[in-house]
């Protein structure tokens, strides 16, 4: 198989399990550090004539990630492309369990095994619970809303944020009304905004702030494994 990746996550996962399937990747794969292969530009704004001169067997994409008239443009050049949806954690193991398949692995990795028995009892709405606005944007700033990957995996370690139930996913909110909502904790993530000790807690004076890593928080791959550990330090050291 020939495999071109738009998806960061997606990368990672593939790269895995099927070392040399990938031939081509985005500008921000950054996972593995040594991966060695053509990139395509952004996920949002792919090369997709690079893309069809790599003759790839299959190209995989996600439907919040990538849009869709890049997409098309693909199946329209005869190109084979797989589109994943995830929205939770558990949607994420099927999700990926379909790539690998779909990229020609014959077994289910051990790596996906370890990372799906690691979420085994982490169960949405138990235990002690906190609430936090999540950032994910600043200039505007832009939150967590309903229905995410992040989100679910929050509700999961105990944090139930504010904008869950808002109509939007990742609604535009004034920090000013995020400062009033008085959460128990925020949680800043080093992307894609990064945010960082210098650069987000300072517009949340007085209320604890958490910063977590991106890559923990909203990939989907072999970095589930340790997410939960290691969300559950970061969310516990808390910065003022």
């Amino acid at each position: 198989m020939r495999v071109v990746s738009l998806v960061p996550s997606l990368t990672e996962a593939v790269a895995a399990t099927l070392p040399g399937a990938l031939v081509g990747a985005t500008d921000w794969c950054s996972h593995p550090a040594d991966l060695a292969v053509t990139r395509i530009g952004g996920t949002k704004n792919p090369a997709t004539d690079r893309i069809a001169a790599l003759a790839p067997d299959l190209v995989i994409a996600n439907e919040e990630e990538n849009r869709r008239p890049d997409l098309d443009a693909l199946r329209a050049a005869g190109i084979e492309v797989l589109v994943t949806e995830v929205r939770d954690v558990p949607q994420a193991f099927r999700e990926l369990a379909r790539v690998l398949r779909a990229c020609g692995a014959a077994t289910r990795p051990r790596w996906l095994d370890e990372a799906e028995a690691a979420w085994a009892d982490r169960v949405p709405g138990t235990g002690p619970r906190r609430t936090a606005v999540v950032p994910i944007w600043r200039r505007p700033w832009m939150v967590l809303g309903r229905d995410t990957f992040a989100g679910d995996v929050l509700a999961r370690l105990g944090v139930d944020h504010v904008y869950a139930e808002h109509a939007e996913r990742y609604p535009r909110i004034p920090v000013e009304e995020l400062r009033a909502a008085r959460p128990d904790l925020v949680v800043l993530p080093d992307e894609p905004y990064r945010f960082t000790a210098d650069d987000g807690p300072e517009a949340f004076d007085g209320l604890p702030c958490a910063l977590v890593s991106g890559r923990l928080l909203t990939w989907y791959g072999p970095s589930l494994a340790e997410a939960p550990r290691m969300l559950d330090g970061a969310l516990r050291a808390i910065r003022r």
